[in-house]
């Protein structure tokens, strides 16, 4: 079973984590014990997502588990935790274990801060790529889901959908990521992802 960990702070864009996390876990209906999916954040305090949604964690950043994979999600909070030295701290720790290292949205500009995206190519939010193109050492591309090996980005909001549906397609296979699709009733093109 694959432990997923999606990190969440005050102020993150409530699409940006649920997509996935709805993705990677509904592959549990299909293919039973596939994965185990947590939320987790700086402390076990209750988050307050940038559009009101109120959420607690499952894990704190001294209790997770060792990850097979880490989403960090974006939103407005982002701007704070990208230079948050814990976050950082956290992420690198996990990117020692972890399969992948994963943003949506913004999320990529905590880990450009933590320099995970040092000689990789990049995506992030559509309205934010001229503030990612800041950072002289990316690559930015246009893509929904941008595959640099270990660490994956996704474009804005709705695409961490996507992000969910190809990392069931790496991390299982694609039968299993269109078979979810098709049970979530999301039309996507789990090929050409």
């Amino acid at each position: 079973m694959l432990k997923i960990g999606i990190l969440i702070y005050q102020n993150v864009a409530e699409m940006d984590f649920v997509g996935p996390f709805e993705v990677l876990s509904d592959v549990n209906k299909i293919q039973v014990n596939s994965t185990e999916v947590y939320l987790i954040a700086q402390s076990k305090d209750i988050i307050k997502a940038f559009n009101g949604m109120m959420i607690l964690p499952a894990y704190d950043f001294s209790s997770v588990p060792d990850l097979d994979v880490l989403v960090v999600p974006g939103g407005k909070g982002r701007m704070t935790e990208m230079h948050n030295p814990l976050m950082r701290e956290f992420i690198l720790r996990q990117e020692k274990c972890a399969k992948y290292i994963t943003s949506v949205c913004t999320g990529a500009f905590i880990l450009a801060e933590a320099g995970l995206l040092n000689g990789k190519k990049a995506t992030t939010f559509h309205h934010a790529l001229k503030e990612l193109d800041v950072y002289p050492e990316i690559s930015i591309e246009t893509k929904k889901v941008v595959d640099a090996g270990r660490i994956i980005t996704a474009a804005g909001v709705t695409s961490g959908l996507e992000l969910g549906f190809y990392l069931l397609k790496i991390l299982f296979d694609e039968q299993l990521a269109k078979e979810v699709a098709s049970f979530m009733e999301y039309e996507v093109d789990v090929d050409k992802l």
